[in-house]
């Protein structure tokens, strides 16, 4: 197998990353995993959403984020399996259009992050801790102060009651109970 090259090194445009952020949708990904069939992996991700931070790199304990996702964004390149995702038999978009996380706890060490928040799906509310890393700051050709930040976690789709499957002939199911959530994030320093 051949091993993909790791990207350009990150840049360190500040040593503390202290204050208030909001995140830019236009070059932030949050997208999920989920494996289809028993055999593959189908990728997907929400285009449109929102988001602020306030870091303390100092005392992270007073950090906080909050995230909020429009579902109707959803994009998994085919439009029948996101129409299928919006329906009643998943995210239900017409009665619970967002998806909402709030922070509750916030921990570092050194460039890693720890986020524990507030996971609002489907109308259910779940607490998630999702590991974050650093991947760099930078001073973009507008002026703007960016911070960047990768993180991921599973989660089980059945405990924000996202039940609808099938059963294969062969065993197993269609859709996968667990969902891995990835979350690749640029943001601008607020003025």
């Amino acid at each position: 197998m051949t091993q993909t090259p790791d990207f350009d090194a990150p840049t360190t445009a500040v040593e503390n990353i202290s204050g208030d952020y909001t995140l830019d949708a236009a070059h932030s990904r949050l997208g999920f995993t989920a494996r289809h069939a028993m055999v593959t992996k189908v990728r997907g991700q929400f285009k449109d959403f929102t988001g602020t931070a306030h870091i303390d790199a100092a005392n992270p304990s007073a950090s906080n984020v909050q995230v909020a996702i429009k579902v109707d964004s959803i994009d998994t390149g085919v439009p029948d399996r996101d129409g299928h995702l919006k329906s009643g038999d998943f995210f239900d978009v017409e009665n619970l259009p967002e998806i909402t996380f709030t922070s509750t706890s916030v921990e570092r060490n050194g460039s890693d992050w720890n986020i524990t928040g507030d996971l609002t799906i489907k109308g259910e509310t779940k607490s998630v801790t999702i590991p974050f890393e650093e991947t760099g700051s930078a001073q973009d050709p507008f002026g703007n102060l960016r911070i960047g930040f990768e993180g991921r976690t599973t989660i089980s789709r059945k405990d924000w009651g996202l039940t609808w499957n099938a059963a294969l002939e062969t065993g197993g199911v269609l859709v996968s109970d667990k969902v891995v959530l990835e979350f690749d994030v640029s943001a601008i320093k607020n003025a």
